[in-house]
């Protein structure tokens, strides 16, 4: 067992994480999705993160209340805007009305022929995740939407694995995907998962058929009308995912920071890379030596305040190149980039459908984030060293 001192905000946390035991995945169609053989099991070890009982004040006594000495300081007062609300998942502004209503998760394919992507630059936070070991350790994408009512084509839509499951518990999102292997039947059972797979619309592209299926509108409205799911948050949600600060972050004032405006990461297939923008003040993504664009609106490019660049291990389950990441797992590097500049976290997921936590390396506290639409890269271990910061 480890133990580990978490503090946020100068309050200790005890946190007990039991490690779940979960079973594997791997790539495949909706009609694989039928249980041809057992999920491959992996067994996870107990983790256990210790904090300090912080009941007793360290705080000094009250000194009596003089002509120089006020008794209270007014506090600031919180913005608000009428009608309006700051987003659980970038703490922007956006209407009230979509305060309770849960995101969705889908699932974009990310083969240089599925390019262009359309609505990605409506996600609130997007996930890169490695999708095979084999054809150049290709990835997908992962794209979290709160406002999924303004969706007009988004895609296209590809399959899940585990690993995805897992992550899109964390916000308590509908997986949108189209089916998979044998090896996500366990996971899709799990009371906490919510899933829409296939049905989605059609889009005649001029390409084959796996590249043509998009969430457009109406879509979504049809299947959660269709379902047992509710629109809204559920028992399952965890609570606010990030912690976001009520001013801008500059690295460099709240631990060792170096210089990043360009990261490239180790995806062989795609190449992608994240390259800082002054005038925005944001992380603009490249894959496949071009920029990447939304036809959806305009050809904008796909940009991020905030880069989450996890060190994570994983298990190949077949000479196939399926695999499952380990997203259940402490004490991991990672690294929290924005504004130009990169500092060093770990990362802590204590359960299958747990939020990740992000944790200052000096301080052991928990990291805020900037305002702003948030990219994830589950970056393989054994290729963490070949990150590059510039």
């Amino acid at each position: 067992m480890k133990r580990k001192m978490i503090r946020n905000k100068g309050i200790a946390l005890l946190i007990v994480f039991t490690m779940a035991a979960a079973s594997m995945t791997g790539c495949g169609n909706k009609d694989e999705a039928a249980k041809e053989e057992p999920a491959t099991e992996i067994d996870f070890a107990d983790l256990t993160g210790g904090g300090s009982d912080n009941s007793g004040s360290n705080e000094p006594a009250e000194t009596p209340a003089t002509e120089e000495t006020p008794t209270e300081q007014v506090p600031a007062e919180e913005e608000s805007r009428e009608g309006m609300y700051r987003s659980e998942l970038t703490n922007e502004w956006i209407d009230e009305s979509l305060k309770n209503q849960r995101p969705i998760a889908v699932m974009v394919d990310n083969e240089k022929t599925a390019l262009p992507h359309y609505g990605l630059t409506e996600a609130d936070v997007v996930y890169e995740i490695m999708n095979s070991t084999a054809n150049g350790r290709i990835t997908r994408f992962m794209a979290i939407v709160k406002d999924w009512g303004k969706i007009e084509q988004f895609g296209s839509i590809r399959s899940t694995r585990p690993t995805n499951i897992m992550l899109a518990a964390e916000w308590n999102a509908v997986l949108c995907h189209d089916g998979g292997p044998f090896y996500i039947d366990d996971w899709i059972a799990k009371k906490y998962s919510a899933n829409f797979s296939g049905g989605f619309a059609r889009v005649n592209n001029g390409k084959s058929r796996e590249f043509t299926e998009y969430i457009c509108a109406g879509d979504l409205d049809k299947k959660f009308s269709g379902s047992k799911y509710t629109t809204e948050y559920n028992e399952y949600y965890k609570g606010q995912h990030y912690h976001f600060s009520n001013t801008e972050i500059d690295l460099s004032t709240v631990g060792a920071a170096i210089d990043c405006t360009e990261i490239e990461l180790p995806f062989p297939h795609n190449s992608s890379r994240l390259q800082y923008n002054e005038s925005t003040g944001t992380y603009d993504y490249y894959e496949y030596g071009s920029a990447h664009t939304d036809p959806q609106h305009g050809n904008a490019q796909l940009t991020f305040k905030n880069l989450l660049i996890q060190d994570t291990t994983f298990k190949q389950l077949d000479d196939n190149g399926y695999l499952i990441y380990n997203a259940i797992d402490s004490g991991r590097d990672a690294y929290y980039i924005t504004n130009g500049k990169a500092m060093e976290v770990t990362w802590i997921k204590p359960a299958e459908d747990d939020i990740t936590i992000y944790l200052n390396k000096q301080t052991g506290e928990q990291i805020e984030l900037n305002t702003g639409k948030t990219y994830v890269a589950l970056v393989p271990s054994d290729s963490w060293d070949k990150v590059v910061i510039k």
